[in-house]
């Protein structure tokens, strides 16, 4: 369980760099329109304002790798990194894209509950 529950932690990491990569430097881009499904006019207008959320989604990957590499029991710095992304997540499913809360929300919150079922056994 221990193990199930580490590679789901890493993979919702994985997800936060790429969002830090797509929304700091492909926003704007042919790849970034098309994959987000924006207009042009509105990918240059929020260029800024996704750069900085994709910093911030920076912020929550580094936090979740920095309990998965420390040492001991790392155990509160996974619970509160993967709690603040179910809070992401689902905010933005209220207020942007109802998908945001199934593709941030969901594999953090699933991510969370494998942690806890692993330090119980």
């Amino acid at each position: 369980m221990k193990k199930l529950a580490t590679a789901v932690v890493a993979f919702v990491a994985l997800e936060h760099i790429l969002f830090l990569v797509l929304e700091m430097f492909f926003w704007a881009t042919p790849t970034g329109i098309k994959l987000l499904g924006l207009t042009p006019e509105f990918a240059e207008q929020s260029s800024a304002l996704a750069a900085n959320q994709g910093l911030y989604n920076g912020f929550l990957a580094a936090g979740l790798i920095w309990g998965l590499i420390r040492k001991g029991d790392a155990h509160q710095i996974k619970v509160f990194f993967l709690s603040c992304v179910i809070v992401a997540g689902v905010f933005g499913g209220i207020t942007a894209k109802i998908s945001i809360l199934f593709v941030q929300g969901a594999p953090a919150l699933a991510a969370l509950v494998l942690l806890m079922l692993a330090r119980q056994s």
